[in-house]
């Protein structure tokens, strides 16, 4: 059971714009976010402008500490050692378009695991576009699903669809 929302401590995961009202939600409600883990800037448009995600910026904007490493492999102990140290005492991971596989070795360091918000009514509609595929299909409704992470891409146990 998780303890009351200002002693849980979530890491935040995303990096798209649909990532944003899940990461200031579980701010206003009281939750404690320790980090925002998000893509690095990049390079936008015809100058290639240096770019934060939109998770950065919305983060940045809620004062919270923002991580933006290359990639999450686990190549070497010394990484996740590091990690074990920065969030080791963390209730709850919460994945919001984070768009890359999280190895079982960050996301199992979350006492109580970790979660996907996905935007589809899973198991329908996997994968990085599913809002699009599911115009593309013609459908008339569609929702969010909430599942457990585990090893593969939109893939664990569902907490809650609607």
């Amino acid at each position: 059971m998780l303890e009351s929302r200002s002693n849980t401590k979530i890491i935040f995961f995303g990096t798209a714009d649909f990532a944003v009202p899940a990461l200031e939600a579980l701010v206003k409600t009281g939750y404690d976010i320790m980090a925002v883990i998000t893509a690095p800037d990049k390079p936008v448009g015809r100058k290639q402008i240096l770019t934060p995600p939109p998770i950065k910026v919305t983060a940045q904007k809620l004062n919270l500490e923002v991580w933006q490493p290359k990639n999450l492999k686990i190549e070497n102990l010394n990484l996740i050692e590091n990690w074990k140290l920065k969030i080791g005492n963390c209730d709850l991971g919460v994945v919001a378009a984070y768009g890359k596989l999280i190895p079982p070795e960050i996301f199992n360091l979350p006492g109580h695991g970790t979660l996907n918000i996905h935007p589809s009514l899973l198991p329908k509609y996997r994968g990085p576009s599913p809002i699009q595929s599911a115009i593309l299909n013609g459908e008339k409704e569609t929702g969010v699903t909430i599942m457990q992470v585990d090893e593969e891409m939109d893939h664990g146990d569902m907490v809650a669809s609607n």
